[in-house]
């Protein structure tokens, strides 16, 4: 990663880097994927919506350590399409639960040794050691499936909403294409600078007293803001790029509506130096566990340039 494009991730918030992978390596990403999906577990349906403003799932705060399997929203709970939905719902065809897959999350670098390699990789902890990264740690990774013309929009966010530390800068995460991302299947969209501006609101633990169960809920800490969509522009990426991502850069991306997939493969980040995760994140290991960290002594950090 040169110092041009390190300087074009600090002026905008991320950085593309295309032909991060070659078409093998994207082809074992994908398979791996693609297994995942052709054996999900036979367990209660669990979608995941973005934005969603509330919830209240045990499953959803147990997939840290986890690999874990959430459906688009889009699912009833007889695992077909809602009659609103097109595609499948006009023939009156159940689609199969693979093609219902909204991710996988949220700890397959720890648990597959195909995810686990490629988010350890020599090219990651390089990128990680040109931004400044003393100590970074992978806190999440997830394959996202996006399917044609039912992978839902993803609202305009920032990840250190979700990630939460101080500072936030010690967040960065790495999103790469499995399929061309295009303006039909859903690429992502940046508000370039956006990440100058501070964390806009956080999804937070709480717990409910009312009943007296003591129960934890996830919700925001204020309303969404509003953000004019002229200052986000899409990035239609090759399959093989990398995004990398400023914890605190807004994006975004719309649903699929063509016919074409538009899987990828995303992990975060965390510089465990000088930086406190917060205790009231959603994302919180079991006692005991910690993040992977990359760089396990000082002989493992990569050359400088």
């Amino acid at each position: 990663m040169s110092d041009t494009l390190v300087e074009k991730f600090l002026q905008d918030g991320f950085v593309i880097l295309e032909d991060f992978l070659n078409e093998e390596e994207v082809e074992e990403l994908r398979k791996a994927g693609e297994a995942l999906a052709e054996n999900i577990p036979d367990n209660d349906i669990h979608t995941f919506k973005s934005g969603e403003e509330k919830r209240k799932d045990q499953y959803f705060l147990d997939s840290a350590d986890k690999v874990s399997y959430f459906y688009e929203t889009s699912v009833t709970e007889n695992g077909n399409l809602d009659s609103n939905m097109n595609g499948d719902a006009e023939t009156g065809k159940t689609s199969a639960p693979r093609n219902l897959l909204n991710k996988v999350g949220h700890a397959l670098h720890k648990h597959h040794p195909v995810f686990g390699r490629v988010a350890s990789s020599t090219p990651v902890r390089e990128i990680c050691y040109r931004l400044g990264l003393e100590d970074p740690a992978i806190a999440q990774s997830m394959y996202i499936y996006k399917n044609p013309k039912i992978g839902g929009e993803v609202l305009p966010h920032q990840d250190a909403s979700y990630l939460y530390a101080e500072p936030p800068s010690a967040l960065v995460g790495f999103w790469i294409a499995l399929d061309d991302a295009t303006t039909k299947n859903g690429c992502l969209w940046f508000a370039s600078g956006s990440h100058k501006s501070g964390v806009h609101r956080r999804f937070m633990r709480t717990i409910d007293n009312t009943t007296g169960s003591n129960e934890v809920h996830l919700a925001y800490d204020s309303p969404a803001p509003s953000y004019p969509s002229s200052i986000f522009r899409p990035v239609p990426v090759k399959k093989g790029t990398c995004i990398v991502i400023h914890g605190l850069v807004l994006h975004k991306s719309d649903a699929n509506t063509s016919n074409d997939p538009r899987h990828a493969f995303t992990f975060h980040v965390l510089d465990q130096k000088g930086s406190k995760y917060s205790p009231s994140n959603w994302l919180q290991l079991p006692e005991g566990q910690s993040f992977v960290s990359l760089y396990s002594n000082k002989h493992n950090l990569p050359a400088s340039n």
